[in-house]
């Protein structure tokens, strides 16, 4: 005696276990929010900025209070690390002419910004850019160098006290290639409160003749 299957049921049972199964599923892989999803897109954003972060110095553009945050992202991302001095050399002059207080402050600066990479066991390429314009300078490098992302701190010079955002920030913020992160200190923070050693190393005066 043979049995003979009833399509009905062998329908109905396959779909039973059909919906079982798609139910087990949806328990085990419940639906992203849009917090869960805008989460995965930052860090996708985030991965992307890999080998090109350029944090910038200049006279007036003061950034050692965000290099321990640049080489924190550095370090977890893997990112390759710029520290770039723009010295901006009056019209005045020619774009070569020698100008040795600037370039000693600029190798000041990225001296102290490649102990503190070493320290935190990342590597920080260092560069020394002139211009006739800081913004200009800062542009054209990100351009040249691909980045993804631009470090700056606040501007600091007497007249404009209390206005950290000067003229040469917005404009880089403004027609940068890249995303721009700028960080200004607050009277009480904490998170871009650099360490003792992060500060700007002071230059060492040029040692005296001895009086015979």
């Amino acid at each position: 005696m043979h049995f003979v299957p009833n399509v009905a049921g062998v329908t109905i049972a396959f779909g039973v276990l059909a919906s079982i199964a798609a139910t087990i599923y949806w328990m085990l892989h419940p639906p992203s929010t849009a917090s869960d999803r805008a989460a995965t897109a930052t860090e996708r954003d985030i991965s992307e900025i890999i080998g090109s972060v350029i944090i910038v110095f200049s006279q007036e553009i003061h950034s050692e209070h965000m290099l321990s945050l640049a080489v924190r992202l550095a370090r977890r991302e893997r990112a390759e690390l710029l520290a770039a001095y723009i010295i901006e050399v009056p019209r005045t002059l020619p774009l070569d002419a020698e100008m040795e207080l600037e370039h000693r402050e600029a190798l000041g600066v990225l001296q102290v910004a490649e102990s503190i990479g070493r320290k935190n066991n990342v590597e920080i390429l260092t560069d020394v850019v002139r211009t006739r314009n800081v913004a200009q300078g800062v542009l054209e490098l990100a351009k040249r160098k691909d980045a993804h992302l631009i470090v700056l701190g606040g501007y600091r010079e007497g007249k404009y006290t209390g206005a950290p955002m000067a003229r040469a920030i917005e404009v880089i913020a403004s027609q940068a290639p890249c995303d721009v992160l700028i960080g200004i200190q607050g009277n009480k923070g904490k998170i871009l409160t650099p360490p003792v050693s992060d500060k700007r190393s002071k230059t060492v005066p040029a040692e005296q003749p001895t009086q015979l």
